[in-house]
């Protein structure tokens, strides 16, 4: 490929698109001239040739000038900062901030020797201007007022800092895996407050979930929480139905057809052994339609009709978006013309005559509202400090509601993914589309705005899929490979501090995922602004490449032991990561290689937990007989036991595995970590492999139950009465 000219590389700078990047082995790679074409070309700007970017360079300069304001001003409450205004040179102009509550807080105009600017033939001059320190936290507006014309803009004031919670554990659960006796096949709000009740009664200070975004309302349901059609609203399959109000007053004919679908749903084999959303989905609204038509009391309407005021077009944009996809299908490209456009008249007339469809899809998000507010109540009644933690994945589907409702939004012609690592030479392609910065800015940032206050309506925290993400998105050109992406850079300071506003309004606590490859800046500048970061045992090193010692972990940051991405304690110390590869056959090296190394890296954790004294010296944790029968198992890609999932292992001493999996989380508790996280699976005893990267079907990724130690699936109850759950937690308490 061609390297990009001096001009382009200019253009693409003013974009904010880097022209290259250092690799994980330090070397630098240049992005080319066809990367930075394309990635420029899907933001609208022409630059094809050396021409046509000069040409964008002086269009992007006449633009800045062109307009009074910046489309958007982002500051701390005791930051200071300038403002530029631009107005016709030799004309006087006065700027105010008009506060939320409209106050007037007049700005300070300071000296400005910068020479006009010839546009379109008028001289444009520039004034600065020195912003007041101390304004007040909150969405206000700037007014420049000069010849009788005003021009208005945003202006975001933003924390300095959170305040970073007291110290407290919880449990981290993929909430869909997690069912019981009373829920219908995949688990729900109701099973939220259930395992809510319990982490009260054993002190935990949180529950974090995984993201519970909207997905497509047809089927095949997307499995992964993480690729969601619309990550501000939520997904009705996690409603409990025997807890909407309504549900009381049916008849008792509609009631008894509502329990033998849920009958059905718990018998079907299809649910068994997997977590099936398309056998659930169906069911659950079939109920649901049935408890609609139940007339609400006037108490419950004026409830309805505040909720749906609250969230205004955004959540209208995306119930006509479902009631469409019922009609039509998910892939809102195969719509007739017309109604791929959320403003156009046609689309008026459509909503009009299915205005039933569209007012079903707002009250489910009315009813999903209710009950997380009722658990994030009861978590805070019962003590919990933080309460229900949600989850925000990175980006959305391609092709969903959150792409037709914003069209220019989203970046046209690109996905996000990541360059090439040491575990993925040839990058990685997640197929969603990114936010441009440039129009993030001209909105005022409002749609992250709304993603954010949503999401924090009812929780006390929000954990952020890969942070990073806020400060830059790696973008590949349609029809190029993910190592011919770049990065494109992001306002971190904008991005973020909506973040924190939002987190402040709302009393939340905020944790960034922060793994993997992060500029060494990011984690003191979340640090500083009061989010916390997030450590995993297994990756926290030293120097030479030994455990991090306890008192050396980040303060500021939630540590856990392993992560969604990881298999459970248990199954990551019998190797069942190794073991699934190898029957994928996805191992880039011999498996006895793989093996040889797991085992040394697992040996250097259990020698530290023996020299914080939380193992006996002498502790065993598989003999020399069970290692070699574990690497025939795992060389022959056989499974370990009749009737066993793949994915699971076998233990050959179980009582040792509970030992080792306290003793790994008790080095956490000697760490200075303030939340600590314990993965639900590890007070369970669960084995199997929730999630395997890089894989899609080949592997029932995000559709694995919770499950006991023998790999079978087992019931929220009966985990919860066993003692193993119990014991975890009393080490996580510090007992």
């Amino acid at each position: 490929m061609a390297a990009p000219s001096p001009s382009l590389q200019q253009l693409a700078s003013d974009y904010g698109i880097a022209t290259g990047y250092y690799n994980t082995s330090g070397q630098y790679i240049d992005a080319s001239a066809e990367t930075l074409v394309a990635v420029l070309a899907s933001m609208g700007v022409e630059a094809g040739t050396p021409g046509a970017a000069d040409a964008a360079i002086r269009a992007r300069q006449d633009a800045i000038w062109a307009r009074i304001l910046p489309p958007s001003v982002v500051m701390r409450t005791s930051q200071e900062r300038t403002v530029a205004v631009h107005v016709p040179a030799g004309h006087a102009v006065e700027l105010t901030v008009v506060l939320e509550g409209g106050d007037l807080v007049p700005a300070e105009q300071v000296e400005n020797w910068e020479p006009p600017r010839e546009v379109e033939g008028v001289p444009i001059g520039e004034a600065t201007f020195q912003m007041p320190t101390g304004l007040p936290l909150g969405y206000h507006r700037l007014r420049a007022d000069w010849d009788g014309k005003s021009a208005w803009s945003t202006m975001i004031v933003t924390p300095d800092t959170l305040e970073l919670p007291e110290r407290t554990w919880g449990p981290m659960v993929q909430l869909y895996s997690v069912r019981s006796r009373d829920s219908w096949g995949l688990g729900d709000l109701g099973d939220l407050r259930t395992l809510v009740d319990w982490c009260a009664e054993q002190q935990a200070g949180y529950v974090l979930t995984n993201p519970m975004h909207a997905a497509e309302p047809t089927v095949p349901q997307e499995a992964s929480p993480y690729l969601p059609t619309s990550r501000r609203f939520s997904h009705p399959v996690y409603l409990r139905i025997e807890d909407v109000p309504e549900f009381g007053q049916l008849s008792e004919e509609r009631a008894a057809h509502v329990a033998e679908l849920r009958r059905q749903v718990q018998q079907d084999p299809a649910t068994h052994d997997r977590i099936d959303r398309d056998t659930v989905w169906p069911a659950k609204m079939e109920a649901l339609y049935l408890i609609h038509e139940v007339r609400r009391s006037p108490e419950r309407q004026a409830a309805y009709k505040r909720y749906r005021a609250e969230q205004e077009a955004g959540l209208v944009h995306f119930a006509r978006w479902m009631a469409l996809a019922e009609t039509y299908g998910a892939d809102w490209r195969l719509w007739d013309p017309p109604l791929r456009d959320v403003h156009s008249p046609e689309l008026d007339v459509w909503a009009a005559r299915h205005v039933a469809a569209v007012e079903f899809h707002i009250w489910l998000q009315w009813l999903l509202d209710e009950q997380m507010a009722n658990v994030q109540d009861a978590a805070i009644a019962a003590g919990m400090p933080i309460g229900v933690m949600g989850d925000l994945a990175v980006g959305v589907n391609e092709y969903g509601a959150e792409t037709w409702a914003n069209p220019d939004l989203y970046a046209r012609g690109v996905t996000v993914g990541a360059p090439p690592d040491p575990y993925n030479m040839l990058g990685q392609n997640w197929s969603q589309p990114p936010m441009r910065p440039d129009v993030l800015a001209a909105t005022g940032y409002a749609p992250l705005r709304a993603l954010v206050g949503t999401l924090l309506r009812h929780s006390g925290g929000l954990r952020v899929d890969h942070i990073m993400g806020l400060f830059r998105l790696w973008w590949i050109p349609e029809g190029m490979a993910p190592t011919e992406g770049t990065y494109v850079y992001y306002d971190h300071e904008a991005m973020v501090g909506v973040l924190t506003l939002e987190a402040h309004r709302a009393g939340a606590v905020v944790v960034g995922e922060d793994l993997g490859t992060v500029e060494p800046y990011v984690r003191d500048y979340l640090r500083d602004r009061g989010v916390l970061g997030t450590s995993i045992l297994w990756w926290e090193k030293n120097h030479d490449d030994r455990p991090l010692e306890p008192q050396w972990y980040r303060e500021a940051c939630m540590a856990s032991v392993t992560t969604h991405d990881l298999p459970p304690t248990a199954g990551y110390l019998e190797m069942a990561h190794v073991q699934l590869r190898q029957e994928l056959g996805v191992l880039t090296r011999p498996v006895l290689d793989v093996l040889a190394d797991e085992e040394r890296e697992q040996a250097k954790f259990l020698d530290a937990c023996r020299a914080q004294g939380l193992l006996p010296h002498d502790f065993v944790l598989f003999t020399e007989a069970d290692r070699l029968a574990r690497q025939v198992r795992i060389e022959q890609g056989v499974a370990s036991e009749a009737g066993v999932p793949s994915g699971a292992v076998v233990p050959s001493d179980d009582a040792a595995i509970r030992t080792a999996v306290q003793a790994l989380y008790g080095y956490l508790v000697r760490s200075r970590a303030r939340l600590l996280n314990v993965a639900l699976t590890d007070m369970v005893g669960d084995r199997r492999i929730q999630n395997q990267p890089g894989t899609s079907w080949e592997h029932p990724n995000w559709r694995v139950p919770l499950s006991g130690p023998d790999g079978r699936p087992v019931l929220l109850e009966d985990a919860l009465a066993g003692d193993r759950a119990a014991e975890l937690a009393a080490v996580l308490r510090g007992e």
